[in-house]
């Protein structure tokens, strides 16, 4: 198992939001997450994802028991071993493609020759090797979203977390970004988690799971 979640709780204030979930994932799988709005998927990805603290429970990823982590052990681990991915992009609007790509690896304490060349790397994965010098205004959603995965992909995580990644775009581009999430799977046998409120996307993954009032609906 790649994610190993054992009775994860977490509330805020009076409301518990999640109520003692078991989750686990094998490397290369990848998983959807669904459930109506409120059910609590995102705050177990944001949990899974280390950018929040349960209550209580056990998490372990890629064999990391993360809980038990410093602060700053936890900020190196998320930066060498998780991608994020959201439903919006976050890019930084005065880089390039490139330049927003690169942006993991210089954190990470790559070189900026190393950076650059794993960056033109994965343009040419998610198809825009012909982009790597246009802003992110000169790109159209599809596009920004696919430097987004790219830049989540800089550093060669475990596991890429998507939180709704084609919420907001048409429906071919939506398609579109739905066949990357598997080829990168397939050519890099990336493991993914990914909630999602399109049944499209969740039919293409190995497992979907549904959340209801802070817990999974059945085993998973």
């Amino acid at each position: 198992m790649i994610i190993e979640a054992t009775g994860i709780e977490k509330s805020f204030g009076p409301l518990k939001v999640l109520r003692g979930v078991d989750f686990s994932v094998d490397k290369g799988e990848v998983v959807a997450i669904m459930g109506a709005s409120g059910a609590g998927k995102s705050t177990l990805l944001q949990i899974l994802g280390t950018l929040s603290t349960p209550d209580s429970g056990e998490l372990v990823i890629d064999g990391t028991a993360v809980l038990r982590l410093g602060s700053r052990e936890l900020a190196d681990f998320r930066c060498r071993r998780i991608g994020f991915v959201f439903q919006a992009h976050h890019l930084l609007p005065e880089f390039s493609a490139l330049e927003n790509v690169m942006i993991p690896a210089l954190i990470g304490g790559k070189s900026e020759k190393e950076a650059r060349r794993r960056a033109l790397d994965l343009l040419e994965t998610v198809g825009l090797r012909e982009r790597t010098t246009h802003r992110p205004s000169e790109l159209s959603g599809g596009e920004q979203q696919r430097v987004a995965i790219a830049r989540a992909l800089m550093n060669a995580p475990a596991i890429l977390f998507a939180d709704e990644p084609s919420g907001n775009l048409d429906s071919r581009t939506k398609e579109e970004i739905h066949r990357l999430f598997f080829d990168l799977r397939d050519r890099l046998g990336q493991t993914e988690v990914i909630v999602t409120h399109d049944p499209a996307l969740a039919a293409m993954c190995d497992r979907t799971v549904r959340m209801k009032d802070g817990l999974f609906e059945k085993s998973v």
